[in-house]
This record gives structure tokens, C-alpha cells and sequence, in this order.
């Protein structure tokens, strides 16, 4: 396929070409990269007509049932949703579960939706290398809600508040308990916080936790865009709260329209959008010349045997950089 007929198969919303087309944008092949570049060119232009919303939480708070029990709410109010699920990829072999399109069943047979789960690889914030460009392909393909799911509360959300329009934290019951756990960089980053699993005999401890995370709040110093942030009580397993949490995220939404601060934020994005893109090229030259292999590999040798310090090693890679882009 090539990249007319893929580009035209992504406007069309053809789910198989929309796949095919991430696939493309997340090799890390140097002619995929430069095939990839042309295009999201093509793409860019069709795309940012989306609310993109990312949604991340500690372990065991149940994002992915969340996600697809919201995904389906979306479907019902006339949204087609994309969900880009990240699983954490294992360090040594590489390799990730990507189960998310499993645990998203039913939300998955739905022709209004599109879930993509890709592996985080050795990116930080819980974020795959290419989530943003797959996301600007999920929106030329007509997708309205663009849900990016997390690994979870990590050491640098800021990636992926630095790539959505919404960034929502999902704590559980006994979070009230411990608030001294949690970040306070991730709460203050946040637009929305979900109490998640206030059910059954969790309800009482939810609320709970609601009012100390509220209090907790309080302490903070107040956004310049003026947004009380709001903590709702949700159940992704009983589809309860969705409709508070949908009304935040459109207030919220319609917030930044009329201030202007969408427009700054996503100019803002396509700027680190940018850098990032020049980033991975220049990683993806090194990696694939082979003199350049060479060298590291000798140079990580004698950093390890003590001949040179990683100082002077950084200094004659870069030196020889210049051979790379003749």
C-alpha cells in the first residue's frame, strides 16, 4: 500500500488502513520514518477537530474498565471514539501484553471506535514514542474523542499533559488516606479527578476520599485559567458519574475556547511536537549507521572499563555526528 492509497484509506475511516498507517508511524525503520513524515503531512491538515483527553492513575484503579464503559457513553451521545491504550514494555526483552483490546471487548465491536494498544518502549510518562502522531491519524480519520490511556501516575506525566487538551487522574476510595502517596505535580497537572470505583461498599469510603482530596485542593495555588478543578465520584463497572464527568470535560472544554487557551495549548504541543519529531530522527541516523554503532559500542566499552568518562565519550559522538549528515 502506498501512501496516496494509505492517506485516502485513513480520510475514508477505514479502520484497516488507520492501523496500518500507526503501524507505519511507529517503525523505527529510517525509510518508514521518512514515509511516515510524508504522511502526516498529508494528515496534519484533516486533524485537531477532536477533544483529546488523557487519562491516567495508579495501579489497579481500573482505567481500562473505565475507558471502555466511558467509550461506550461517548458512542451513545454520537462521538466516534479512538482509544490509544499504552502497555508497559518489559525493559530487557522489549516486549509488552498489549492486552487492552482484550480487556476493551465490547467497546472494541463497536464500528463507532477504534482502540489501538501500543508498547510504552523505553519512553518515560507512560506514553508510546508515537502517541502523538497516531492520535493526529485517529482525528483525520474522523474520530471526535480521543482517549489516550496511560501506564499509570509515572515520573513524567507532563508528556502526556503536554499532548491533550484534558488531563484526567483516576484515584481510588482509599486515596484520601493517601494523598501523601501521590504526586503533587500529577494533581496539579490535573483538569479532572475521578474518584473511580465508588461502588457497593465503596461508596462511603469514596466520599470520604473525596472531601479529603477536595480539602487537599484547597492548598494548592489557584490555576490562571481560573478552572476549579472537580473531583467526581465514578464506576466504571456500573457506569455511574459519567454524566458529571462528560458536563466537566465539555465545561472545561468550552473554557478554553472562549480564553483562547486551546489554541495556545495545542500551537504549544505542535512546538514539542516538533523538537520530538527532530529528536527521533536524530536517534533513528544514529542507531542505523553502522559506523556510528561501531563507536558507541567501543565507547560504552571504555566508560565501563574506566578508560574514558561518559563526559568525553558524549563529546566524540557528537564530534562525529557530522559524518552522519553530510
Amino acid at each position: 500500500m502506498n501512501i496516496d492509497e494509505m492517506f485516502e484509506g485513513v480520510l475514508s475511516g477505514n479502520r484497516r488502513h488507520l492501523a496500518k498507517a500507526i503501524t507505519l508511524i511507529e517503525s523505527k525503520r529510517e525509510e518508514d520514518f521518512k514515509d511516515s513524515l510524508k504522511l502526516l503531512d498529508k494528515l496534519v491538515p484533516y486533524s485537531g477537530n477532536s477533544i483529546r483527553i488523557g487519562i491516567t492513575g495508579t495501579p489497579g484503579v481500573g482505567k481500562s474498565t473505565f475507558i471502555e464503559s466511558f467509550g461506550l457513553y461517548l458512542i451513545s451521545k454520537g462521538y466516534k471514539v479512538a482509544v490509544l491504550a499504552v502497555d508497559p514494555s518489559s525493559q530487557k526483552t522489549g516486549g509488552s501484553i498489549l492486552g487492552d483490546k482484550t480487556r476493551m471487548e465490547e467497546l472494541s465491536r463497536s464500528d463507532k471506535a477504534f482502540i489501538r494498544p501500543s508498547p510504552s518502549g523505553d519512553t518515560l510518562g507512560g506514553v508510546a514514542r508515537k502517541t502523538r502522531e497516531a492520535m493526529i491519524a485517529c482525528e483525520a480519520a474522523g474520530y471526535d474523542a480521543i482517549l489516550v490511556e496511560t501506564v499509570g501516575v509515572g515520573q513524567s506525566e507532563v508528556a502526556v499533559a503536554d499532548m491533550v487538551d484534558i488531563f484526567t487522574l483516576l484515584l481510588l476510595p482509599n486515596s484520601g488516606d493517601e494523598l501523601q502517596g501521590i504526586k503533587r505535580g500529577v494533581m496539579e497537572l490535573s483538569d479532572v479527578i475521578l474518584v473511580n470505583k465508588a461502588e457497593d461498599d465503596n461508596l462511603e469510603k469514596a466520599k470520604l476520599a473525596k472531601s479529603q482530596i477536595e480539602n487537599a485542593l484547597m492548598m494548592f495555588s489557584h490555576r490562571e485559567d481560573g478552572w476549579n478543578i472537580p473531583v467526581i465520584l465514578t464506576s466504571g463497572l456500573k457506569g455511574f458519574g459519567f454524566e458529571d464527568y462528560f458536563n466537566a470535560l465539555m465545561n472545561y472544554f468550552d473554557l478554553m475556547k472562549k480564553t483562547g487557551l486551546l489554541v495556545t495549548r495545542r500551537d504549544s504541543q505542535y512546538i514539542s511536537w516538533m523538537w520530538s519529531m527532530v529528536d527521533d530522527y536524530i536517534k533513528s541516523k544514529i542507531h542505523n549507521n553502522k559506523d556510528m554503532k561501531n563507536l558507541i559500542s567501543e565507547c560504552q566499552k571504555n566508560i565501563i572499563s574506566k578508560k574514558s568518562s561518559p563526559f568525553s565519550v558524549a563529546e566524540i559522538l557528537i564530534d562525529n555526528l557530522k559524518n552522519i549528515f553530510n
